[in-house]
């Protein structure tokens, strides 16, 4: 709620709901799961019951989304029936929620703590900007999954070929996720302002799955607009 950039944005108005509840639609349109919203204040948490949605409070002071997960996973299932745990940033409310169930694809190899999502960067222009997450991964021929080697907010890998968008999108083993909360935040992590970088540092496996096109999170006003345009007018938003 306390967005600097667009304040109160959890709760903006996006085609006469808030913008959270678009949000648990696509978690539940994915059908991997059970589905609840993790937040830090009460409002949040009334509009997703008021809307027959599961809510969990969570301290304010917790300092990323991966420690509010890791709190509302540990309040909601106690008895650990669950050992993967999918973090959808509640500021994506367009993602097509076949993406949330190609993050689970890396899972598929044992070896693998964390998937995450990448999609092909078409332009220099986005490879140059900062924003722009990228990751050094390289797929083999016909494959759709590869391991991360390293995230970074500047141009990578170097030479000729294909450099990824990472898209913050993660499904976490519980176990990987209780150590990586456990962690403190490492030397790569601080100089990159990259939280990933801190499971890469302490040998942690990041595996990337390949999706079409990325999906874009709500941080100002011109994207807010944005999403009011897209889900004004479902038939065009991508299923996939």
């Amino acid at each position: 709620m306390a967005s600097t950039r667009l304040p109160g944005k959890p709760l903006a108005d996006i085609a006469g709901r808030p913008m959270i509840l678009h949000v648990l639609d696509r978690a539940l349109e994915a059908g991997i799961g059970p589905v609840a919203v993790a937040c830090a204040e009460p409002e949040i948490a009334d509009a997703v019951r008021a809307a027959g949605g599961i809510a969990v409070l969570t301290d304010p002071a917790l300092p990323s989304g991966s420690d509010r997960a890791h709190a509302a996973l540990a309040a909601l299932d106690p008895g650990g029936a669950h050992d993967v745990v999918v973090n959808l940033q509640g500021d994506f409310p367009t993602l097509p929620p076949g993406q949330l169930r190609a993050v689970l694809a890396p899972l598929a190899d044992p070896g693998i703590d964390i998937g995450t999502l990448v999609t092909p960067i078409t332009s220099e222009a986005e490879a140059d900007t900062p924003s722009v997450v990228k990751a050094a991964c390289a797929f083999a021929e016909g494959q759709t999954v590869a391991p991360a080697l390293y995230f970074s907010r500047a141009k990578i890998p170097c030479g000729e070929g294909p450099r990824w968008h990472h898209i913050g999108v993660y499904a976490w083993r519980r176990a990987a996720l209780a150590r990586f909360v456990a962690l403190p935040p490492s030397p790569l992590e601080r100089r990159e302002s990259l939280e990933q970088l801190r499971a890469l540092e302490a040998g942690m496996r990041i595996g990337c799955a390949a999706v079409a096109h990325a999906a874009f999170g709500v941080d100002t006003p011109a994207d807010l607009a944005r999403a009011r345009a897209v889900l004004a007018a479902p038939q065009q938003r991508d299923p996939a």
